[in-house]
């Protein structure tokens, strides 16, 4: 999914990822990683998981932007990461790419991440193991074929994931990506509150 972003909603991301390298900063002691992909659920089962987070000694935060819909505020939006010297990974859809390859080539010239976010944007709990993978190589073959490189970072659409969907990106190679801190702005309430209907 791709944000529309205003200034103010600029500003709100900026002091959100702020307000979470103070935390990381605050607990800093404590140490969590999701290195083996895998929870266990049962004396006899593991249920598979998407990367949450990783474990470092730097205090990083890794700010991600999903491109499904459309691409109105991308000079914006490059303009104020580079003016705040930040770096960020852009989820894409392979759809989105077809439609809009003048941004992807913008965002891989600012020097930016571009990742897979699926090639249709499906609801991928439904798909089949073949049919993930599908997904996954179809949007990666058009990132590489807009910027000459392949992601190894996969997000799946809508958050969703089983262990299908995770076993599929990672049997190819790819590190399958979740968010823990998800701003909502694609929210009909937070709209509403943004434009002061609340």
């Amino acid at each position: 999914m791709f944000f529309v972003l205003n200034k103010q909603k600029i500003y709100t991301y900026l002091v959100s990822a702020v307000a979470v390298v103070l935390l990381f900063c605050l607990a800093s002691d404590i140490k969590t990683t999701n290195t083996n992909n895998a929870v266990p659920t049962s004396a006899s089962t593991q249920k598979l998981l998407p990367i949450y987070n990783v474990q470092t000694d730097e205090k990083n935060v890794a700010f991600t932007m999903n491109c499904a819909w459309n691409a109105d505020d991308i000079d914006r939006i490059l303009k104020t990461l580079e003016e705040n010297q930040v770096k960020i990974t852009f989820f894409m859809v392979g759809d989105w790419i077809e439609k809009f390859p003048d941004a992807v080539k913008k965002i891989h010239e600012a020097g930016h991440e571009i990742a897979s976010h699926s090639n249709t944007h499906p609801h991928v709990n439904n798909l089949s193991y073949e049919k993930n993978i599908q997904e996954i190589e179809e949007s990666n073959n058009k990132i590489e074929k807009v910027t000459g490189k392949r992601s190894k970072v996969y997000r799946a659409p809508y958050g969703e994931y089983n262990d299908t969907v995770v076993k599929a990106a990672t049997d190819k190679g790819y590190y399958c990506i979740q968010w823990n801190l998800d701003t909502l702005d694609y929210t009909r309430s937070y709209s509403e509150k943004k434009c002061g209907r609340d």
